[in-house]
């Protein structure tokens, strides 16, 4: 009888063959990717093996590649498309505003117009700044922590991604410690410490210990696997942080408005000092993130306050306040706002798909666990179920078995990503079809490998 590991390497043989079947154009291209572009495309993340599909066309839930297939995302933009590809409504709002300009350089009514919405629906803020990205909103963030605490060490959690800003780029992947890139001296990540997400003891020991200027972490983990915290876990960092003076800084550049429209803070019933946003922040268009919080914080980016530059934290950038990005946000948030009952209905629907995910697991030698909140949801082969993203890697029964899924998927017209730490970010239009469509594909990949 075969093992896993020689099952698992008989069924990839036959599924690659299945998918140069279906994907020829796209093999050809990712040939001629790879020679402009390192690696065949423009984010790590995005190339699966053997090569990816290349989309030409999104629309609602479906995505479309060169070979014409058609595929159920359940990615959605990373997360950004709350509402489906291409909103009608979006859409249009945004191209009569670029008529007036696409990018004006100047201070617009439509920016105060939108942070005044934010104050409104994010818990806890009272002014907001935009910025051109989550890393940029994380990035500054942090600088505004440090000013306003005067100390130095930020502490973060293992799997947490933040964006690619030097100080945060640490504790992302095994072995969750040292710098995450080639070109990233040590020097750089001397003030961040990392712990352990749903581990108090250990955040503690980090507070106790430093002069600790902020906790940056996600309410709910996003690239560390959809994990969802402990019991009473965001009531203690919440705890710890106010006892040792540190603030406590929420990315909600995938939770907020996705978990509710006051994203983790409301769904949790804990209010951070600080919240980046990015993603969803822009309505699908690029260039989105936004720093909020209570005024006596912002006001250390007030120019008219605090003239002299050093006197003041900076934020700034280019494109900060687009019109086209701020257009498209201030549309999509004004719809959730008007429409919160479609949270209730989005969670049920996730919570229910994520139940029947893990009978199939457990119908299926318990070959994987499935974790997440609201419409978060992760999938794990592992030994037990992760409540972290450090056991997330350390319990895996086997990485190749995170290939022949992403695989599976993708010949039953399923994506999601990322091929080895699946987090699927499912949007409000999606159906129950839809779920069901993933349940069945799980199922149908589970039932490959056990079968004898």
């Amino acid at each position: 009888m075969l093992n896993l590991k020689d099952r698992i390497q008989e069924l990839m043989a036959k599924l690659e063959s299945e998918y140069a079947s279906k994907t020829r154009k796209s093999a050809d291209f990712f040939k001629k990717a790879s020679r402009v572009l390192p690696g065949g495309t423009t984010y790590q993340i995005r190339f699966f093996k053997p090569y990816p599909i290349y989309v030409t066309k999104a629309k609602g839930v479906l995505v479309w590649d060169l070979d014409g297939n058609s595929y159920i995302d359940f990615w959605m933009g990373h997360g950004a498309h709350i509402m489906g590809h291409s909103p009608d409504f979006v859409v249009k709002a945004v191209n009569e505003a670029a008529l007036n300009g696409t990018h004006l350089g100047y201070p617009n009514t439509l920016e105060v117009e939108y942070a005044e919405l934010l104050t409104r629906v994010v818990p806890n803020a009272e002014m907001v700044r935009f910025s051109n990205s989550g890393t940029e909103a994380n990035m500054y963030a942090v600088r505004l922590a440090r000013a306003y605490t005067g100390r130095r060490y930020i502490v973060k959690i293992e799997g947490g991604w933040h964006g690619g800003y030097d100080a945060l780029h640490v504790g992302v992947n095994p072995p969750f410690q040292g710098p995450e890139s080639l070109g990233l001296p040590e020097e750089h990540i001397k003030y961040t410490l990392v712990v352990p997400y749903n581990d108090l003891n250990a955040l503690e020991k980090a507070l106790s210990s430093h002069d600790v200027a902020a906790v940056i972490m996600e309410p709910v983990l996003g690239s560390g696997g959809c994990i969802e915290p402990q019991p009473d876990y965001l009531r203690g960092v919440r705890d710890l942080t106010s006892r040792y003076g540190s603030l406590l800084i929420f990315d909600e550049v995938i939770t907020g408005f996705r978990l509710a429209l006051g994203g983790g803070q409301e769904y949790f019933n804990i209010k951070a000092d600080v919240v980046t946003l990015g993603k969803i922040v822009g309505g699908g268009y690029p260039g989105a993130g936004a720093i909020v919080s209570n005024a006596e914080v912002m006001e250390l980016l007030n120019q008219v306050k605090r003239p002299n530059a050093r006197s003041r934290s900076f934020h700034g950038g280019t494109f900060t306040g687009n019109i086209v990005t701020l257009t498209a946000g201030y549309t999509l948030v004004s719809y959730l706002n008007s429409n919160r009952g479609v949270y209730e209905q989005l969670n049920s629907l996730w919570d229910w798909a994520r139940r029947r995910m893990n009978e199939a697991c457990e119908t299926h030698d318990r070959l994987c666990w499935v974790t997440g909140v609201g419409s978060m949801t992760g999938i794990h082969f592992t030994k037990s179920k992760p409540v972290n993203a450090r056991e997330a890697y350390q319990l895996r029964i086997s990485e190749e078995l995170y290939d022949l899924m992403h695989l599976y998927m993708r010949i039953n017209n399923v994506l999601y990503m990322t091929e080895h730490m699946p987090h699927l970010l499912p949007s409000i239009i999606h159906t129950r079809e839809h779920a069901q469509k993933l349940i069945d594909s799980l199922d149908g990949a589970l039932s490959m490998v056990t079968s004898r």
